[in-house]
């Protein structure tokens, strides 16, 4: 469960069980009406569909979520216009999209939530991800992020059908 901290758009708390935690939401707060770049969080339940992981950095998640190493060459479409939209694609692509694997530290575990993809509907937002928080828990683009240490205890109890539900309006 994930709700917004009181009087902070963008910093919210993650509840799994008796585990409570901060973390980062989008830098327009949550929405019930997904846009592509808007900036904000979507409410709802979505599924925790796998994780990615960068293996170069850290040993293999711990948990009941499917996990799969990151390679250079993966990507995220963000085209609403492309076929491929809301879904992993290889690189180089042409059309608009993610690099998952980034200089920073935000997607060395990251988690696709099922936001938009079944089908997914053009325009609607894409990568809405659950991945790791920067030290200050700055604003994420919509995506639910975590400092690393909670991201691993958090995974540990996880089981396949999780569900993270982002509510708070």
């Amino acid at each position: 469960m994930v709700r917004v901290r009181p009087g902070q758009k963008t910093k919210g708390i993650l509840q799994l069980g008796p585990i409570t935690v901060p973390c980062a939401i989008g830098r327009s707060g949550l929405t019930r009406l997904k846009r592509e770049g808007d900036g904000a969080t979507p409410v709802g339940r979505f599924a925790l569909l796998g994780a990615y992981y960068r293996a170069d950095r850290q040993a293999r998640l711990a948990g009941g979520v499917p996990c799969e190493p990151i390679r250079p060459d993966d990507g995220w479409c963000d085209d609403p216009r492309h076929f491929r939209y809301n879904r992993p694609v290889t690189l180089p692509f042409a059309a608009s999209h993610e690099k998952m694997w980034r200089d920073d530290h935000l997607y060395d575990i990251v988690v696709v939530l099922d936001c938009n993809m079944a089908p997914a509907v053009k325009g609607r937002g894409s990568a809405i991800f659950f991945h790791l928080a920067r030290e200050n828990y700055t604003p994420t683009e919509g995506c639910v992020a975590v400092a690393p240490r909670h991201m691993r205890l958090i995974l540990s109890r996880l089981r396949r059908g999780a569900v993270m539900e982002i509510s708070g309006l």
